[in-house]
């Protein structure tokens, strides 16, 4: 299944979002959230600086049921209850993408196989550079052949794992943002 993506980033009509109603998120969904503090700021000018406007989703993670979630951290990808983001939007994918049961499967295995995934500061310069149509192959292959991912990029890999392909322009998860994803399902 392929998701058109919206090709101009378009600022966020709401940059503070009030929690909405959340649906309920099956295996394989992904949410997006805000992240607090000073790190979202830098996350969230990040993303400016990216052309994604200032939209307030600083974070993804994978739903894998039963209230888990699989996400990455600076400390690497680790399974915790989607309860620690309570009390912040939460905008899910659930009826935005639809997948089929094998695809949901394929989705959450392929997130529990990178538990443990070191976090990747150098995809930021990776997503800066490429911003600016500076795409040094070096950078490239030192993003994709480290093992570390940042949040949107392991949500991103999971779905291309399981042949899922979120982005038609071709892009690879490296090049993925949280507001990325946030573009596609709101």
């Amino acid at each position: 299944m392929t998701i058109q993506p919206e090709h101009e980033a378009q600022p966020d009509p709401d940059p503070d979002p009030e929690p909405q109603p959340q649906p309920d998120p099956q295996p394989g969904d992904f949410g997006v959230v805000p992240v607090v503090g000073g790190v979202g700021i830098l996350i969230r000018f990040g993303q400016w600086l990216n052309g994604d406007g200032f939209a307030d989703y600083e974070h993804a993670f994978l739903y894998l049921g039963d209230g888990r979630v699989i996400e990455a951290q600076p400390g690497g990808a680790h399974e915790t209850a989607v309860t620690v983001y309570d009390g912040r939007p939460i905008a899910w994918s659930t009826g935005h993408v639809e997948l089929t049961d094998p695809q949901r499967t394929a989705i959450t295995a392929a997130a529990r196989g990178y538990l443990g995934v070191p976090y990747s500061f150098a995809d930021y310069l990776s997503l800066l550079l490429a911003r600016f149509h500076i795409r040094l192959p070096f950078v490239k292959q030192y993003v994709a052949g480290t093992g570390h991912m940042i949040c949107s990029q392991l949500v991103d890999q999971c779905f291309q794992d399981a042949d899922v392909h979120l982005f038609a322009d071709g892009r690879w998860p490296g090049d993925v943002t949280p507001a990325d994803l946030y573009g596609l399902i709101r």
